[in-house]
């Protein structure tokens, strides 16, 4: 698959945009020194070439009580991964599902109100047929949690 041309106008809108999508595209246009049409038009060639997905809020979980996050390697049976990523997905308290390299064949990443969350996801992701063994870590502090890069 080709990656879509970005230019440096490109990124600098992106930029502006994860710092907060909500603002307008005169405002960017004005700090970038383009037209507004400029903006809009960029933003709907990124939009249909899917270098923007969507436009999301950035929520602090903790301030919504959900004060534990976990991370949960799961070892699967060959030639079920696919399957199994997708009942894991389907999980409310799942916030990524990863392929990974090393000891794990997936890591869930996933967040709850408390211990009993946790202990009722990982005895659910262990009754998924294939699901040979999972591990999980707590995390105890979250130094940094952003979606994406700086571009």
């Amino acid at each position: 698959m080709m990656r879509p041309k970005i230019d440096e106008l490109d990124l600098k809108v992106i930029r502006e945009l994860k710092k907060d999508a909500r603002t307008s595209y005169r405002e960017i246009a004005e700090k970038l020194g383009v037209s507004e049409g400029t903006v809009y038009n960029r933003v709907q060639k990124l939009k249909e070439k899917g270098v923007i997905k969507r436009f999301i809020p950035d929520i602090d979980y903790s301030k919504l009580g959900y004060d534990l996050s976990a991370l949960i390697g799961v070892t699967v049976e060959g030639g079920y991964l696919g399957e199994v990523e997708e009942v894991i997905a389907a999980e409310p308290n799942v916030s990524a599902v990863f392929d990974v390299t090393g000891d794990y064949d997936a890591v869930v990443v996933a967040k709850f109100r408390g211990r009993e969350g946790l202990n009722d996801l990982v005895k659910r992701i262990l009754s998924i047929p294939h699901v040979l063994r999972t591990n999980t870590m707590v995390v105890l502090n979250i130094v940094k949690e952003e979606h994406g890069v700086d571009v």
